[in-house]
């Protein structure tokens, strides 16, 4: 069904729609609220004024807008809640002085000071509550609002008379799930918890059972596909590894075992190799790819960001340079006489081994004999993405790299359909990165320590959670930052801003100008969190650290300590202090990510919500791991099982069939 059917749904809202993924009223309804709001209207007199509230009023006097600084107002009225007269304030809501009229019922939510008598309200909605209100709050962006994001999902709701239920009968019956249609109906218009409670588990479930469907498929297709029987001179492999400028880690070496015994083996390999952050999965990519070189195919590697994957692109056309081995790059922001010459040379089997971007499985890419397909930062990519590019050759090897390690528990089950090679040391000469946990009020003695590595020639990372200025959030964000560094340093030491809304070319520009020194200081948000490797950096400052998970932390540590020379991470926080201490105690992926397991209550398993498998739109893989493990069982049984020829469940299979 199409999103212009839609009542009150125009083309503008239609390119809004789009930018959030939703391109069908299939998606819409998929796109589930993140939280609700629930409004329980109370009497100021009885109520614990500490708490954020919710109370209906009259407005008493005529509003009064003031603008107090640049992005900054607020309007203030006085207002009678239960034959309580009160004075109301409101701040960067100047839109709504217009629609407050003296006598106007409204609702407001915030908190009262009973000294002061005044109440400051973090939202007003006009009308009165009478009795428990569930709000669904959606991710939005700027040109939509929330209310509205909720009547086209409650209109298109309106529209039909069913959908598709991934879940098989017998399922659905065992464990009482209430109508996949009313779950739906429910999570995007709750009436009460009750209801709200079982619409989730349904839902959650679904979510979870087809996710583990598709892993278990592929396990099962897996081991019932021949690969690649390759020969390869022993020789040639052992000298390009000798011609490296620096030794391997026993870690390394053994995962280059693993991965040239399977290359050489009939079965096709599926292997995840996981590493911790600079641990140098790359320079064992790199091996792989020349041995799959002189064995006459072709390689593919698939980075998540442009920055990374020209960076793969550069440092491994340097090292294969001397062996006549044929390196391109294949990006989005690329011009398209550019990319018609790669795509041309990729056919024509010009180019050895093909570095990109999701430009990779662009329908117009074709490879002469793909032998080997390797997917950096698997986790970004969804399973259909992964099979998108491995199904550009004839049953290729497959190899997965990630540098956010998990907890064994969830590794054995997200990733069970595949063998695994763990590299934990580090490259020899690199140093353990020290940890310091420190206040907003101590920042002078941060600024000083960042002074004197400028001074000595060195570079810094500094991140923030934000690009602008947010007041609600009240966090610090790259703009302003950047404004405090130069008055700081009084515009003499050079720094720079990147985020993920910077256009490509002037991203790379940026890199390159890092790179090479010209910048000193680059102040970003967690756009460089995977794989910037700048070996010159050797201090990083996180602002608010609180807003990040151990994991995400200590992913962005690890832009820095790639190199031979002292370096520092500084974690500026005035929350959650003793958790952040776990990264001044240990610089080990492994044990922080089971530490961010047992801390954190809930949130993505990978620290920061990214495309790709393991970002649900409603399951959570740490709060719902017990639901992840039934859903596993149910689906490896009903792929074994007679249920799945009967024709009542052709569209569960047709969700799994493009990864065939």
């Amino acid at each position: 069904m199409e999103l212009q059917s839609l009542k009150k749904v125009g083309p503008k809202t239609i390119e809004y729609l789009n930018k959030l993924n939703i391109y069908c009223v299939e998606d819409l309804l998929d796109y589930y609220p993140y939280r609700y709001n629930i409004y329980k209207p109370v009497n100021l007199k009885d109520c614990d004024t500490l708490d954020t509230i919710t109370i209906n009023a009259t407005i008493e006097s005529t509003p009064k807008l003031a603008y107090i600084r640049r992005n900054l107002n607020r309007i203030t009225f006085k207002a009678l809640s239960n034959n309580l007269l009160i004075n109301v304030s409101i701040f960067n809501r100047s839109f709504l002085n217009q629609h407050l009229d003296v006598g106007k019922n409204i609702t407001l939510i915030g908190k009262y000071d009973e000294k002061k008598n005044n109440f400051v309200a973090s939202d007003l909605k006009f009308g009165w509550i009478n009795t428990i209100k569930i709000e669904p709050i959606y991710h939005i962006i700027k040109g939509l609002k929330n209310a509205n994001m909720n009547m086209y999902i409650l209109n298109a709701l309106e529209q039909i008379n069913n959908v598709n239920d991934f879940i098989p009968d017998y399922i659905n019956n065992e464990y009482r799930f209430i109508d996949k249609l009313e779950a739906l109906k429910i999570i995007h218009n709750p009436e009460n918890s009750n209801d709200l409670k079982q619409a989730r588990i349904k839902l959650i479930y679904e979510e979870l059972f087809l996710f583990m469907l598709k892993i278990n498929f592929l396990k099962i297709k897996n081991q019932k596909i021949d690969g690649l029987e390759r020969k390869f001179d022993q020789d040639k492999v052992k000298n390009f590894i000798k011609s490296l400028p620096f030794s391997l880690t026993v870690d390394q070496m053994s995962a280059v075992n693993d991965c040239l015994n399977d290359l050489k083996s009939k079965k096709r390999m599926n292997r995840l190799i996981e590493g911790d952050v600079g641990s140098g999965k790359t320079i064992v990519a790199t091996i792989l790819m020349y041995a799959n070189t002189i064995s006459g195919y072709q390689s593919a590697l698939m980075a998540p960001t442009e920055i990374l994957a020209t960076q793969h692109y550069e440092s491994i056309k340097k090292i294969m340079e001397p062996f006549s081995v044929n390196v391109a790059l294949l990006v989005g922001s690329m011009k398209k006489s550019e990319h018609k010459k790669i795509v041309d040379d990729l056919k024509n089997k010009k180019i050895d081994i093909i570095i990109g971007t999701h430009a990779l499985i662009s329908s117009d890419v074709e490879f002469n004999n793909l032998g080997l397909v390797i997917t950096d930062e698997q986790h970004r990519f969804g399973v259909n993405q992964r099979s998108n590019l491995q199904n550009k050759g004839n049953m290729p090897d497959v190899i997965y790299m990630s540098a956010t390690p998990i907890p064994r528990t969830y590794a054995l089950t997200i990733y069970n359909d595949m063998d695994a090679s763990i590299i934990k040391t580090k490259p020899n000469g690199r140093k353990e990165i020290k940890t310091f946990v420190k206040k907003e009020s101590e920042l002078k003695s941060v600024l000083n320590h960042i002074l004197e590595e400028v001074k000595n020639g060195h570079q810094i990372y500094v991140v923030a959670p934000s690009i602008q200025e947010n007041e609600e959030h009240n966090t610090w964000d790259v703009e302003s930052l950047k404004k405090s560094f130069n008055q700081a340093f009084h515009d003499k030491v050079p720094t720079a801003i990147l985020h993920g809304k910077i256009k490509s070319k002037e991203k790379e520009k940026i890199m390159n100008q890092f790179k090479t020194g010209e910048i000193k200081i680059l102040i970003a948000t967690t756009v460089i969190e995977v794989g910037v490797d700048v070996e010159n950096a050797t201090t990083i400052v996180i602002f608010n650290a609180e807003n990040y998970g151990l994991a995400t932390l200590h992913q962005l540590r690890g832009r820095v300590g790639r190199n031979n020379l002292d370096s520092y991470c500084f974690l500026i926080s005035d929350k959650e202090v003793d958790r952040l201490k776990v990264l001044e105690d240990s610089n080990d992926g492994f044990y922080i990510s089971e530490q961010d397991f047992l801390m954190r209550k809930g949130g993505d398993l990978f620290g920061t919500k990214q495309s790709g498998d393991m970002v649900f739109k409603i399951a959570d893989l740490r709060r719902d791991f017990k639901i992840l493990l039934q859903a596993k069982k149910d689906s490896e049984q009903f792929l074994n099982s007679k249920e799945i020829q009967d024709p009542k469940y052709q569209n569960i299979l047709k969700s799994i069939a493009n990864l065939d």
